[in-house]
């Protein structure tokens, strides 16, 4: 076990888009990192390298959040390795597209076990640390958690899931623990965007924009310092649900 003093926190799928922003915008702001991934092993270690360069000490963890046994072997790395945790995001996803009829019970589970499963598994072991540092939790949703994505169904209502557990969550872990949501819109586009798709996209945020990671990162800054917020969700999509 390390003996730092830093704030460290734990970030799940932190070696690709959107979880790797958030790692590194945390290793910006002092904290040391648990960085959780699946099949991203080269970037989860670019994430270590760079956040190593930044002065931070980071362990990086394979895990893969739809087995229970992976989940909480994650969580109880964290806790060896550093004796401490203050701030869990959750923000591994699988981003899985189909009809509703077509979809398979295993695809199903995977989905759900990986987006509320986990999340709920990672706090149940965890709490202890969160609950002692005074920490955090930031749940990454997205829109499809106020909206009903018939073109992701697994995924919408997985999400809606994760959200509604944030709040279970936030007042069972009160008054030690705040615990938040953050629900982007179109901040990164999806893999098989090509440049017309992503245009229709840009097109349809009120602010003009395709957001970035970055926006995602401010919002995590700002629940983490918010110490006064708990039980709620911040979403970042340039007006797009209104537009």
């Amino acid at each position: 076990m390390q003996s730092r003093d830093n704030p460290v926190a734990l970030v799940t799928g932190g070696g690709i888009r959107v979880g790797r922003a958030i790692a590194l915008g945390l290793a910006e702001d002092g904290y040391d990192l648990v960085v959780n991934y699946h099949t991203s092993e080269a970037g989860a270690a670019e994430v270590a390298e760079a956040a190593g360069r930044m002065g931070r000490s980071v362990l990086t963890v394979q895990a893969d959040l739809a087995r229970e046994a992976d989940t909480v072997r994650l969580a109880r790395a964290a806790a060896d390795h550093f004796g401490r945790l203050d701030l869990l995001v959750n923000s591994a996803s699988p981003f899985v597209r189909g009809d509703l009829l077509a979809a398979t019970t295993e695809e199903w589970d995977m989905v759900m076990a990986v987006n509320v499963r986990a999340p709920f598994l990672l706090v149940r072991e965890t709490a202890g640390l969160l609950r002692a540092a005074g920490g955090s939790v930031v749940n990454i949703v997205d829109l499809a958690a106020l909206q009903p994505w018939t073109s992701h169904p697994a995924h919408s209502v997985a999400k809606a899931g994760l959200l509604h557990l944030t709040r279970v969550m936030a007042r069972r872990l009160a008054p030690e623990v705040r615990v938040n949501a953050i629900a982007p819109g179109h901040v990164l586009p999806p893999a098989y965007f090509d440049e017309a798709m992503t245009e229709r996209a840009r097109e349809q945020v009120p602010l003009g924009r395709i957001g970035t990671p970055g926006d995602v990162v401010g919002a995590v800054r700002y629940l983490v310092g918010a110490e006064y917020v708990t039980g709620e969700v911040i979403v970042v999509d340039g007006g797009l649900r209104w537009g």
